[in-house]
């Protein structure tokens, strides 16, 4: 393939539809790297490539992988060659997925969902969550995102025809001129990270419906064609690629530092309905952008309203753009109250470093520019999803 002459949108469908595959690597590359534009939607405002971790889409890996990792059903994502008389893993970070899943079932005491690697993906990556769990779970989490990080150097090299022909080598963030790229949030001096080019990047943020529903496509026939134990056709797949989770964490940390806040005469606002809700107001926990959409309980996303309107019109759907605009001073309000309790803000400041850039510090400025960041996010969710709005 010559990239020299094809369009970024050219460029994507061939990778997916033409490139040689000997397992579904080359999908989960592009399908990951359309759920980190689609997560940091304005990150190529300044015209610049952007630069993305390896271990930020590793994240997205284990989540498209795990329900593919079954100790005892697993699926099989590409051919295992026999060498050495031993017959070779079909991906290089099966036994680690498959024991990180293990880990996960003595966690919960049940058997792991579909979607449960979405939740953890978005989990763990907040260490305050991250170090409630046991130690041995810490310790296979983090194994099985470096051999992760590892496998996907290889569809990187390879994508197009020959190597680095779409895609430069990865490199640590160190090593990059930090005038001439963008790196995610979050990102680490040290990270090995993988740079894409500023108009790849807009076209998959402005093809994003489109590049998910193809990734999942491929994924699902050519899962499909590989040799299983058991028949597997690509219904059976595609569930399980679009699986999304339910809340598995309960609120209820989030829910008692707002009560107590409530309780020393703090009144938050509906987002949606505007109406006060104060000590001895019933209010569900809202996530702003949906589970079923976006699933994260980072506490950005997470906002008190109240629970006639949150279940019964809201549900999965995002505002409309004059319910967004009007909600806009009540997020900034209700992000300042949270920042008056020292847990909260230690939390909220967490979140924030991980999914948006370049905060200020004064807790006014913090507020209105977070509203204004989460606003943007719900926007350009809707429109790049075209998902319901309410």
């Amino acid at each position: 393939m010559n990239t020299k002459i094809l369009s970024p949108d050219q460029i994507i469908s061939t990778i997916l539809k033409h490139d040689r595959k000997t397992n579904s690597y080359k999908i989960a590359l592009l399908r990951s790297i359309g759920d980190i534009v689609l997560s940091f939607p304005n990150l190529d405002r300044f015209g610049l490539d952007i630069a993305i971790p390896l271990r930020i889409l590793a994240h997205y890996w284990m989540a498209y992988y795990w329900p593919f990792a079954s100790a005892t059903q697993p699926i099989w994502q590409g051919q295992r060659a026999r060498r050495n008389g031993q017959i070779r893993n079909d991906i290089s970070f099966r036994p680690a997925l498959t024991q990180f899943r293990q880990e996960w079932e003595k966690c919960i005491g049940d058997v792991a969902r579909p979607s449960d690697g979405f939740f953890l993906a978005n989990e763990l990556r907040a260490r305050r969550k991250l170090v409630k769990y046991p130690t041995t779970f810490q310790a296979t989490y983090k194994k099985v995102i470096q051999y992760i990080s590892h496998a996907i150097e290889y569809p990187i090299q390879y994508a197009g025809k020959g190597k680095w022909t779409v895609f430069p080598k990865p490199v640590r963030l160190s090593q990059l001129d930090l005038q001439m790229v963008t790196p995610t949030p979050g990102a680490k001096p040290n990270d090995k990270c993988l740079l894409v080019p500023t108009k790849l990047w807009e076209t998959f943020r402005r093809l994003s419906l489109w590049i998910e529903a193809l990734c999942i496509h491929e994924w699902s026939l050519y899962t499909e064609r590989v040799n299983q134990h058991t028949e597997i056709d690509r219904g059976i797949v595609y569930k399980l690629l679009t699986d999304r989770p339910n809340n598995r964490r309960p609120l209820t940390w989030e829910r008692n530092r707002i009560e107590l806040l409530m309780m020393e005469g703090a009144w938050f606002i509906c987002p949606w309905t505007g109406r006060i809700i104060q000590s001895g107001t019933p209010f569900d926990l809202d996530h702003l952008l949906p589970l079923s959409i976006y699933p994260t309980n980072e506490l950005w996303n997470l906002m008190p309203s109240i629970p006639d309107f949150n279940q019964r019109i809201k549900r999965d759907r995002l505002p409309s753009e004059h319910r967004l605009v009007n909600a806009q001073p009540h997020f900034i309000q209700n992000y300042a109250l949270y920042l008056t309790d020292v847990k909260l803000k230690q939390a909220l400041e967490e979140d924030v470093a991980i999914r948006f850039p370049d905060f200020p510090v004064d807790t006014t400025y913090f507020s209105k520019t977070l509203a204004q960041s989460v606003t943007s996010l719900i926007r350009q969710v809707a429109n790049a999803r075209n998902i319901g709005r309410f």
